[in-house]
């Protein structure tokens, strides 16, 4: 568990609450607005609003959640990139931030320029799951029964861009085969045709993949991290199965504007870690499969969405992935 010194060191002020600058005149604080840029009820919306209960009470204010949905995250986004530095408009946004550079012809904003990175929250875990009467019974026969099927072999995905597609499209890359790929409109229809035996195989997030794993409608066989996971301890990784390096995840990071004074970016970035010591966000975060980071400045969220933009441009190229 993260300890209070080693949060504390990120932003001393934290504790007193942070003096964002107010309108002239103005009677109280207005509330901080964290925008979604994905539909309530899933679990990103589930993350954020777990999240500003929690960093409300850091920063002494409220924080509202705000759902922008379009254009595959973009609508959300380019609201915040265009909203007023002051602090008060936050994004929490996930993988899809660093894969949109190479996936859309073109966005209304630099994803590197126009925002400033605030801290990386939680990293999502995705497992490997194939139909019930497929034969593969680990990721080396499953490569195997791929490559028997000439690219005829079904995947699903949660959509083009999606965190399953870009692990499954990883995957194929590295393993160097391929598979006919079937987009879908969210996990649950994919995960149902899966169960039904429509599809081949998935690679979903972990909390919605394990439960349908656990029910006996699918069955796990690898997990996508580079360490085995102490809640499925049983299920080897890919990178142990043969794929050598494999890692993919989705993740939640918050950014604020670019042009947000650096003090402010500071104490945010202090109330987000003050808030994730909180044992009972801690606890909510682990029932949704999340897994929480250690505390670390805005540089390191910087330098790591740098690296997952190159990581994804390359898989968004060799792969011919494209959004019309």
């Amino acid at each position: 568990m993260l300890s209070r010194r080693s949060v504390l060191a990120f932003a001393p002020a934290i504790l007193t609450g942070i003096a964002f600058p107010r309108p002239a005149g103005a009677q109280a604080a207005p509330n901080l607005r964290m925008v979604v840029p994905y539909a309530a009820g899933g679990p990103t919306d589930i993350q954020a609003r777990l999240l500003g209960e929690h960093l409300g009470r850091s920063l002494n204010q409220s924080v509202v959640v705000e759902n922008r949905t379009g254009a595959g995250v973009v609508v959300g986004t380019d609201a915040v990139a265009k909203a007023a530095p002051d602090g008060r408009t936050i994004l929490l946004t996930t993988v899809a931030h660093a894969v949109n550079p190479s996936l859309f012809p073109s966005l209304p904003f630099n994803t590197e320029r126009d925002f400033a990175p605030v801290a990386l929250v939680a990293k999502v875990p995705l497992v490997v799951l194939v139909r019930n009467d497929l034969p593969a019974r680990n990721i080396p026969e499953l490569i195997a029964w791929i490559r028997e099927r000439g690219g005829q072999a079904s995947y699903g995905s949660a959509g083009i861009g999606s965190a399953p597609h870009l692990g499954t499209a990883l995957f194929l890359m590295m393993a160097g085969t391929e598979a006919l790929h079937v987009p879908y409109r969210g996990s649950g229809p994919a995960l149902t045709d899966l169960a039904a035996g429509r599809l081949d195989f998935y690679i979903d997030a972990a909390a919605s993949g394990l439960a349908q794993a656990r029910g006996g409608t699918v069955r796990a066989i690898g997990w996508s991290m580079l360490r085995r996971s102490s809640i499925v301890p049983d299920l080897p990784t890919l990178d142990e199965q043969g794929v050598r390096g494999y890692e993919a995840y989705t993740w939640s990071a918050l950014f604020v504007p670019a042009a947000t004074p650096k003090d402010i970016v500071l104490r945010l970035n202090g109330a987000v870690h003050e808030a994730l010591t909180v044992p009972a966000l801690r606890m909510r975060f682990a029932e949704i499969g999340a897994e929480l980071v250690e505390p670390a400045p805005p540089e390191a969220l910087g330098a790591f969405v740098k690296d997952e933009i190159a990581k994804w441009r390359e898989v968004v190229k060799k792969t011919g992935m494209s959004v019309q």
